[in-house]
C-alpha cells in the first residue's frame, strides 16, 4: 500500500480541495461556472501553469457524509498521476470521520492487484490539516480496513491457475504469522474424513481440498464470532458443468473466504477485544471421472445427509461442512457466513447489494448498518416455510438443489447446520466483482464484506453484541 500522510505544512505538489472549504476567487468561480461540481465523487480540474501548484482537483462532496468522503477521495487518487505527490487540503475542524471515510477512499480507489503489470503508486499522499496528531487514529484505522480490502482483492483476483486450496491455505497461514495473537491450522487428506460434503466437491480434482481454521482469541475475551467464507478457488459447475461464459469469472468463487480471512486479520491489527475464527473450505470444482455425480448422496460433519441434485450448487455443501463443525467443535455465540453463492442474488438485487437472510432482526440490522457504513451495501430477504417442501428426498435428509427462487432455498438448506445460535448469511456473488471502476471499488475483485465484518466487530465489546 502507498503512503499517507498527515501533515500541516503545504507543499507545492497537485492539492486537492474539498467542495464546501474555504477557496480563493480562483476556485469559486471555477464551482460557480461548473454545473454539479459539488456531486459525490466528482472531480473537476483546475490547471495553473506556471503557478504552485500547478494543478488543483475539486473533489465534490455530495452530502458530506463519511461515504462521500470515502469516494471523494478515490475518485482523487485516481486522477493523479502515480508518481506525482498528492496534497489534500482539508478545512479546519474537520471530523475524524471524514478524515477516515477519505483515507480509505484514497487506498481503495487506488488499489492495483499486486501481480499487475502496471504498479501501484509511489506518490505519497498528503492530508492537510490544522492539528495532524487528532487524525492518527482515524488513519490508522482507515489503513487496517483498507489493507484488509486489499488483500480480499489480492485473494480473489489471482487466477486458479495459482490459486488452488493448497496454495490459498499457505496464503492464510502466511498472513498469519505476520500478526501476533493469531493461530492458524490446516487441515488435509485423512484429517478430512468427516468432512463428507468438500471430501465429495473437491474430489473431482488434481488439487486436494484444505479446511483452515484461522482464529484471534485475545486475552479475556468471552464474545466468539464464527466466520465462515465459501473458498471454491474455482468452479467448473462440476458435471452440471457451466457454460462457458458462466465460466469465465469462477476464480472469484472464494470471495467469501477471502473476505472473512481478511476481517479476522484486520480485527487482530485493531486488537479488538472479542474472540474471532475464520473457517474456509477450500476446494475446486473439477470436471473428471471422479468428479461427485447428481443423485449421490453425501454424509456431512454433523452426520445429516443431502442428496447432490446439482453439481453447480457445490458452494452451499461445503459451507454445510464448515458451519457443522463450528456448531459441534468451536460452540460459538454467533455465526456470519459469506458466500458467492447463487446468481439469483444479482437477478433480485443487481450488482451492489447482497442478500441477507437472519432469523434475528437485531442482528440484521446491526450487520446493514455495518455495510451501509463501509458502502457495502445489503437486503433482507426472508427465509419463508413455505419452500421446505421442495427440500424433500426419498434417499436423504435433503436435497442440495431445490426448484424455487434460488437465494432463498440456498438459505433455507443451510438454515439446518448453524446450531443454536444467533446467525446470519450472505449471499454476495454479485457485489464480490465490479466490472469498471465504481466509486471505491476498483474494476475487478471488490473485496466485498471485509470492512463490513471489521465494522461489525469493531461495534462489539467482547461481551455484549449490538442490540443483544
Amino acid at each position: 500500500m502507498f503512503h499517507i500522510r498527515l501533515t500541516d505544512v503545504p507543499g507545492t505538489s497537485t492539492r486537492v480541495v474539498p467542495v464546501g472549504s474555504e477557496l480563493d476567487a480562483e476556485m469559486s468561480a471555477l464551482v460557480t461556472a461548473t454545473d454539479g461540481a459539488d456531486a459525490r465523487g466528482r472531480i473537476t480540474v483546475l490547471p495553473r501553469p506556471l503557478r504552485s501548484p500547478a494543478r488543483v482537483l475539486l473533489a465534490g462532496l455530495g452530502d458530506g457524509a463519511e461515504a462521500d468522503w470515502r469516494a471523494a477521495g478515490a475518485a482523487a487518487v485516481r486522477e493523479a498521476a502515480d508518481d506525482e505527490v498528492l496534497e489534500v487540503q482539508l478545512p479546519a475542524g474537520v471530523a475524524t470521520e471524514s478524515v477516515r471515510g477519505l483515507a480509505e477512499g484514497l487506498w481503495l480507489g487506488g488499489y492495483r492487484y499486486r501481480d499487475a503489470p502496471k504498479p501501484v503508486r509511489s506518490g505519497e499522499v498528503r492530508l492537510i490539516v490544522d492539528n495532524p496528531s487528532a487524525y492518527a487514529e482515524s488513519l490508522t484505522r482507515a489503513q487496517i480496513a483498507a489493507r484488509a480490502a486489499w488483500l480480499a482483492r489480492d485473494l480473489t483476483n489471482t487466477p486458479s491457475s495459482l490459486k488452488n486450496p493448497e496454495w490459498f491455505a499457505a496464503q492464510i497461514v502466511a498472513e498469519a504469522a505476520t500478526r501476533p495473537g493469531l493461530t492458524v491450522s490446516v487441515r488435509a487428506g485423512d484429517e478430512l474424513a468427516r468432512f463428507g460434503g468438500l471430501l465429495a466437491v473437491g474430489g473431482g480434482s488434481v488439487s486436494p481440498p484444505r479446511f483452515v481454521e484461522l482464529s484471534w482469541q485475545p486475552p479475556g475475551a468471552t464474545l466468539h464470532v464464527v466466520l465462515v467464507g465459501k473458498g471454491i478457488t474455482f468452479d467448473t459447475g462440476g458435471i452440471s458443468i457451466k457454460p462457458r461464459d458462466g465460466m469465465k469469472l469462477m476464480k472469484k468463487d472464494m470471495g467469501g473466504a477471502a473476505a472473512v480471512v481478511a476481517a479476522t486479520l484486520g480485527a487482530a491489527d485493531l486488537d479488538l477485544p472479542v474472540r474471532v475464527t475464520a473457517l474456509t473450505p477450500l476446494a475446486e470444482n473439477a470436471v473428471s471421472g471422479s468428479a461427485f455425480r447428481p443423485g449421490d448422496v453425501i454424509t456431512h460433519y454433523d452426520g445429516s445427509t443431502s442428496e447432490n441434485t446439482n453439481s453447480d450448487a457445490e458452494g452451499r455443501i461445503v459451507l454445510a461442512d464448515a458451519l457443522g463443525y463450528a456448531a459441534d467443535v468451536l460452540h460459538p455465540d454467533l455465526v456470519i457466513d459469506l458466500a458467492t453463492l447463487t446468481g439469483a442474488n444479482a437477478v433480485a438485487l443487481g450488482k451492489r447489494t447482497a442478500a441477507l437472510f437472519s432469523p434475528d432482526d437485531q442482528l440484521a440490522a446491526a450487520l446493514t448498518a455495518a455495510g451501509a457504513a463501509a458502502g457495502e451495501l445489503m437486503w433482507r430477504l426472508p427465509l419463508s416455510d413455505d419452500y421446505l417442501d421442495n427440500l424433500h428426498s426419498d434417499i436423504a435428509d435433503r436435497i442440495s438443489a431445490p426448484a424455487g427462487p434460488g437465494s432463498v432455498m440456498a438459505a433455507l438448506f443451510l438454515r439446518d447446520f448453524f446450531g443454536d445460535v444467533r446467525w446470519a448469511h450472505l449471499d454476495m456473488s454479485a457485489p464480490s466483482w465490479a466490472e469498471s471502476h465504481d466509486l471505491e471499488l476498483t474494476k475487478g475483485a471488490t473485496g466485498w464484506g471485509a470492512r463490513t465484518l471489521l465494522n461489525y466487530l469493531s461495534a462489539l465489546d467482547g461481551g455484549e453484541q449490538p442490540g443483544a
